[in-house]
């Protein structure tokens, strides 16, 4: 029985364990049907190979910073072969297929494939570095050249760059964004790695251009391969299966009803998702046990483990991982105490008389670091259901299989995470990266940024004015990339270009100016060039004043695509963070004199000390200019509270990716706890308006200033609070505050219905 291109290559991908790379390129790429015997023996060597293959003479021929970088990261960089019109004939051919335009497939833009074999000197690379080393080697080509690149520890990857025709010299190409399969761990591939290599053989890329009319040619060739790259539609194709699930999920499974506060099953569903999705991710960062999510590994662990009806894989297991493992300090990680009253203590360890093993289990969660920041929080009240509390997440000792049928109670069978549809086994079936994909360049994977779109879409599927339109939509209901990022741009170019005093006057230029530093796709790091010190100055104290609104968040796509673009400026103007760090400090002693007699010494100097030690830790990395662009620049609201919840979880990512993991369990392993983010994403209603907004304006007597002043000290605080008890201090000082607040505005005559809207 003849072998099938997908039972073929594993084998091929072992290859690449140690063998010749060029030999092992060559027989993938047969496996794919991409046959040729043109190739061009050269020495190897990168320099030599420019040299070779550059049509510039080399004694005449100026070095670049990336080509500079490129020929001190690769041992050597050879061609395996050249695809033309003749071996896509014997390729079809000998397939039995029969294409009466085939002789056509040169005629073109695009005459040829080229594909090329790099040997890297390091183990694993950024997106950002495979992306700049796929642009170097096309420079040197008129044709699309494939790039196969390999790691001392054998892991591949596979890039493709864009190609279109430039405008104004037919000769030459504009290269555009790159795509990567990245990191394909050829021992024991992902599914996700096989699948898309699949796909990309050229009998799959024959039948993708006879389905979309595409010329049979390189040019369409060039299509087929971009839309099978196309994270976009791979995006499309996640939210079906999980829109599927989530369907499924609030039909099978039970939830708390009948009490002072019923939360809608759906938005019980997408918080799952929510708080799944955020560990998926962070587990690729190693911060995470695989373990916890391998049926075979977990479920003798768990007494008479039911795969079918029983529920115990999420109360037992995902739950004690959610509040008793991730929103719990390391230190403070034990079992309750049924005997006493510590169930209203959500952060210990619950339902030990259902593990078999409560050691072993243990075992695996102390794997995971702190993290904090709200996703993670028990959403249950400090108050028992009888006395007018309520039970969101049900992590509480006192509920319990007897008492908790008046109620309802909460049940997600196993079934729903291990079943052939189950939502692990989704999970699993997708390659997911923790690296944001940009327009410059994307991996092949599910990433933090496209996944707002999947929300965006469960949002309009649960809000009752959307519901139906978006049942009925496969994936497109979310605000198109593009559109967000024009929005983006054109809010910032606005505001930046005001607020920075040009050198020359050329208020035009400025703008221009300010346009190309936000944009990915042009030079990657002297964006600081165009501007002399004192603008630079300037423009990174603009971004540090900047605030940042959006009164309709969704899923966070305008604010995310500001964190992004403002992250981009300050690395380009600041890449040390020096004045970043300053400004920083600037604001934060700013504010502790505002809130002079509500923070003590004590409180300003652990504040200041906190920013030191975040910029000592991070000074080359992007987790400072986004921790404080979050903390003063950026703020949400929208009617739907699972909106701002999904919002949070796509800036708990961004900031979780950029930090770095050691193996000190003492330290954290390293991981600096997440900032609570509650009161940058708000939950109300910004189409209700004041009765009398002008004379709530001029209410400001020293009084209402002073309280004001306390609001936002205490808020303060709570974003950087890491403990429960810490974190409800806050909130029930906030709450008496807004009171306070409220009564001194009725005292200065605003009608009582915008005092109370005001606090």
């Amino acid at each position: 029985m003849a072998t099938t291109t997908r039972e073929a290559i594993p084998t091929a991908l072992r290859n690449f364990i140690d063998g010749d790379l060029l030999d092992a390129s060559t027989e993938l790429l047969r496996v794919l049907g991409y046959e040729s015997d043109r190739t061009l023996e050269l020495s190897g060597d990168a320099l030599e190979f420019i040299n070779e293959i550059s049509e510039t003479d080399p004694s005449t021929r100026r070095d670049t910073q990336s080509e500079t970088r490129f020929r001190a990261e690769v041992n050597s960089v050879k061609i395996i072969h050249q695809v033309t019109d003749d071996e896509i004939s014997l390729s079809v051919s000998s397939q039995g297929f029969l294409m009466d335009d085939l002789a056509s497939f040169d005629k073109g833009h695009n005459k040829s494939f080229v594909f090329a074999a790099v040997e890297l000197k390091r183990g694993e690379y950024s997106r950002g570095q495979y992306a700049e080393f796929t642009r170097e080697v096309n420079k040197l080509f008129q044709s699309p050249c494939v790039v196969v690149f390999k790691t001392p520890e054998n892991l591949v990857t596979i890039a493709f760059v864009n190609r279109r025709e430039h405008k104004r010299d037919e000769k030459r190409d504009v290269l555009g964004n790159v795509s990567l399969i990245r990191h394909i761990e050829v021992a024991d591939p992902h599914r996700a790695h096989r699948d898309i290599i699949e796909e990309l053989s050229l009998d799959n890329m024959l039948e993708w251009m006879d389905e979309h009319r595409k010329p049979k040619n390189f040019d369409g060739l060039l299509a087929a391969w971009l839309d099978t790259l196309d994270t976009q539609e791979l995006n499309r194709r996640f939210y079906r299966e999980l829109f599927r699930w989530f369907e499924r999920a609030v039909e099978e499974s039970k939830f708390p009803t009948n009490q002072a506060k019923v939360i809608p099953a759906e938005e019980h569903v997408v918080r799952l998702i929510t708080r799944l999705l955020f560990i998926w991710f962070i587990k690729e960062k190693g911060l995470v046990s695989e373990s916890l999510f391998i049926e075979e590994q977990i479920a003798p662990l768990l007494k008479s483990y039911d795969a079918e009806s029983g529920d115990s894989y999420y109360r037992v297991v995902l739950q004690n991982l959610f509040f008793a493992t991730l929103n719990t300090p390391i230190g403070r990680r034990t079992f309750s105490r049924r005997n006493q009253t510590t169930y209203r203590d959500f952060d210990r360890y619950r339902f030990r008389q259902e593990m078999t093993d409560p050691d072993a289990l243990v075992d695996l969660f102390a794997q995971t670091p702190f993290i904090n920041g709200g996703l993670f929080d028990c959403l249950d009240t400090e108050e028992s259901v009888k006395r007018g509390g309520y039970r969101v997440d049900c992590f509480s000792d006192n509920v319990t299989r007897k008492n908790t049928l008046e109620y309802g109670e909460l049940s997600i069978p196993n079934r729903l995470f291990f079943d052939e549809f189950g939502l692990i086994k989704l999970f699993k079936r997708y390659k997911f990266t923790v690296e944001e994909n940009t327009p410059a360049e994307r991996e092949v994977a599910l990433d933090p940024e496209l996944l707002g779109s999947v929300f965006e879409n469960l949002l309009a599927a649960i809000n009752p004015e959307t519901k139906e339109t978006a049942r009925k939509r496969t994936g497109s209901y979310y605000t198109p990339r593009f559109v967000v990022e024009y929005m983006v741009d054109e809010s910032l170019v606005a505001s930046l270009s005001d607020k920075v005093q040009p050198s020359d006057g050329d208020r035009d230029f400025l703008r221009d100016r300010i346009r190309y530093l936000l944009d990915y796709n042009d030079a990657f790091s002297d964006g600081g060039e165009l501007f002399e010190s004192e603008e630079i100055s300037q423009v990174v104290e603009a971004i540090a004043n900047l605030k940042v609104l959006d009164p309709a968040v969704g899923s966070g796509a305008f604010p995310m695509g500001i964190l992004h673009k403002l992250t981009l400026a300050l690395k380009r103007l600041d890449p040390a963070n020096r004045e970043w760090e300053r400004l920083q400090k600037q604001i934060a002693v700013g504010r502790a004199e505002r809130a002079f007699g509500v923070l003590d010494q004590r409180d300003r100097d652990e504040r200041l000390k906190g920013i030191s030690d975040t910029f000592q830790k991070y000074r080359d990395s992007d987790f400072g200019r986004k921790l404080y662009l979050i903390q003063n620049s950026i703020f949400g609201v929208d009617v739907q509270t699972v909106a701002c919840q999904i919002a949070k979880l796509r800036f708990f990512v961004s900031l979780a990716i950029e930090q770095n993991q050691t193996t000190e369990r003492n330290d954290n392993y390293g991981i600096k706890p997440l900032p609570n983010l509650e009161t940058r994403f708000v939950a109300a209603d910004t189409l209700i308006g004041l009765e009398n907004s002008v004379q709530g304006i001029l209410a400001q007597t020293d009084a209402i200033v002073d309280i004001q002043t306390e609001i936002t000290a205490n808020r303060e605080t709570y974003f950087h609070a890491n403990n429960r008890h810490h974190k409800l201090d806050c909130v029930n000082r906030d709450t008496r505050l807004r009171k306070r607040l409220a009564t001194a505005l009725k005292k200065v005559g605003m009608p009582s219905s915008d005092a109370d809207k005001i606090a």
